[in-house]
């Protein structure tokens, strides 16, 4: 196959879009209604305030963590979406990145979950869930975007091209 035809968001590229399309998507339906309902059910006051049953220090940092964390995620996935569709010779690198800093952040929030929560598991069934289905991405996506021969014909637009 030629350089050229290999060019253009096909093949494979499509599947990556469709994820780029989804992520933040799926950020914004899965993750904010349960801070929704932690800042207007009055989990915050009970998690947050000395004295409840419910209170332990950490609480509040890791909420807001998680809700700046994620806010700067789905603008960054809109974002990388831009760098996608503009074929951006910087999309490989904050995909990958991106991806990379997602893993470790389930990571780390998990945690700093156990620290508020030591009877419970590091890794819940949900957590175990999106740490494994973020992995597998890494591991897919992390090499075909660093080899892939269509990769390298097709992000090619410089920052300062038009």
């Amino acid at each position: 196959m030629t350089e050229e035809n290999l060019k253009g968001l096909r093949g494979w590229l499509v599947l990556v879009g469709l994820g780029i399309i989804i992520s933040p998507l799926r950020i914004i339906a899965i993750v904010f209604p349960a801070y929704f309902k932690i800042f207007s059910n009055g989990s915050w006051e009970l998690l947050t305030t000395p004295g409840n049953d419910l209170y332990h220090p950490l609480w509040s940092s890791i909420l807001v963590s998680e809700i700046t964390i994620n806010c700067g995620l789905v603008l960054i996935w809109l974002y990388i979406a831009f760098l996608f569709f503009s074929k951006k010779k910087v999309f490989p690198k904050w995909y990958i990145s991106t991806m990379v800093f997602t893993l470790i952040f389930i990571v780390l929030d998990a945690w700093a979950i156990k620290a508020a929560l030591p009877n419970e598991p590091v890794f819940d069934a949900d957590t175990t869930k999106e740490l494994v289905r973020t992995l597998i991405g890494v591991l897919i996506w992390g090499p075909y975007m660093l080899v892939s021969k269509r990769v390298k014909a097709t992000f090619i637009v410089d920052r300062t091209d038009t």
